[in-house]
Parts: structure tokens; C-alpha cells; sequence
């Protein structure tokens, strides 16, 4: 049995949803960062943890990755130009379009008021709609990151436009809107979605 830790309304929803496109049983503890549970198998108190085989794996890349490669479904090849491709869409979504997201949300949200830097946020803001033009252009007119075949670069992806969107980013009415109306019409996606609403909300945190 694999044992997922953490909120849907977090990162955990990227695991959430590979695991639905999978089939495959799993348990959901549904906590927050920094909850005692977390503590308890991952130090930083960060979250998603996947617990499976014996290993407590952290980082949702790093989960989706591992899930997939143990499954032989929706990746490619580790080796082949192909994966590292589908890769290098992941750490795109991962790292330069969610970085500045999160410095936006850590800003605006997250950090003592006396720590915060309204400034700043149109910087993190402008950084992530250069990153989406350069998303857009490598997508070309693809149903997918890797052309017609679904990977876990789109679930990373999708997370990611989807956050921005949210929280109010323009992302205009071309090629990332299309992107994420197809994505949205994947059943696992819409049986994510409904275990994330079913969730706490993060309102409920204690800080």
C-alpha cells in the first residue's frame, strides 16, 4: 500500500492525481506543512511524502517521477533523449514558472508582515509570464508537452497554470487556456479535483 502524506490543496495534488491516473491503491493523509505526522517522516516538515517499499520519498517531482518509472506509464524512458525532454518541461514548471509564484505567495501571505516586500511581487509576477511565453512557444500547437502523449511534465505543468490562474495572472486566451481546457477532461484530473475540494482548506492551518 502506498501512503501519500499531505493536503490536496498543496503540491500533494500532483501525486493525488498521477496516483488516479495509475489505478492503483493508495492511503491520503491529508495534513499541512509542518503538521507532527509530517515531522515524523520527513524532518523539514515539508510536504508531499510518499511512503512506498520501505522508502519515504519527498518532493512531488521526485514522487511523480518515482511513481511513474515504477509503473512504466505516463514517462518515458530513463536514458532515452525523449525523458530528457519530458525532464526538462518538468523542472521548467517546477522551477523557473513556480519559483516566482511561490516568492509571490510567501510575500503576499506567508511571511511575518514585518518580513514582506510588496515591491516585489511585480517582479515574481513579470518573471513567471516571461517563463509562460517560453512555455507556449515550446508547446507549440502540442495537445501535450511531449506531443500527443501524456506524461507527468503536464501534471507539473498544469499545477502551475493552474495556480496562476487563481490568483489572477493573465494568461491570455491562446495556447496555455487550450492546454489546460484538454488536460481538464482527463477523468483521473476531474477525481483529483473532487478529493482536493473534498479537503481542508488551508484557511484552517494554524500558523
Amino acid at each position: 500500500m502506498l501512503t501519500l502524506i499531505g493536503s490536496p490543496q498543496s503540491r500533494a495534488f500532483r501525486a493525488v492525481w498521477l496516483l488516479e491516473e495509475l489505478r492503483v491503491p493508495y492511503e491520503l493523509v491529508d495534513v499541512f506543512p509542518l503538521d507532527p505526522k509530517v515531522f515524523e517522516v520527513n524532518p523539514s516538515g515539508k510536504i508531499p511524502v510518499l511512503q512506498a517499499e520501505g522508502q519515504t520519498i519527498s518532493d512531488s517531482l521526485a514522487i511523480c517521477t518515482y511513481l511513474a518509472d515504477r509503473h512504466n506509464k505516463f514517462t518515458f524512458p530513463a536514458g532515452s533523449p525523449e525523458r530528457a525532454v519530458q525532464d526538462s518541461f518538468s523542472l521548467l514548471a517546477a522551477n523557473d514558472m513556480e519559483a516566482p509564484l511561490w516568492v509571490r505567495h510567501k510575500h503576499m501571505d506567508i511571511l511575518p508582515e514585518k518580513l514582506r516586500v510588496p515591491d516585489i511581487i511585480p517582479s515574481c509576477e513579470l518573471d513567471f509570464l516571461q517563463e509562460l511565453k517560453t512555455f507556449e512557444t515550446r508547446l507549440g500547437n502540442n495537445t501535450h508537452v511531449m506531443g500527443d502523449t501524456f506524461t507527468i511534465a503536464d501534471i507539473m505543468a498544469m499545477f502551475v497554470l493552474s495556480w496562476a490562474k487563481a490568483v489572477g495572472l493573465d494568461l491570455g486566451t491562446g495556447k496555455a487556456l487550450n492546454y489546460m481546457k484538454n488536460l481538464k477532461q482527463r477523468p483521473a484530473y476531474q477525481k483529483a479535483t473532487q478529493i482536493r475540494r473534498q479537503s481542508r482548506p488551508f484557511s484552517e492551518m494554524k500558523r
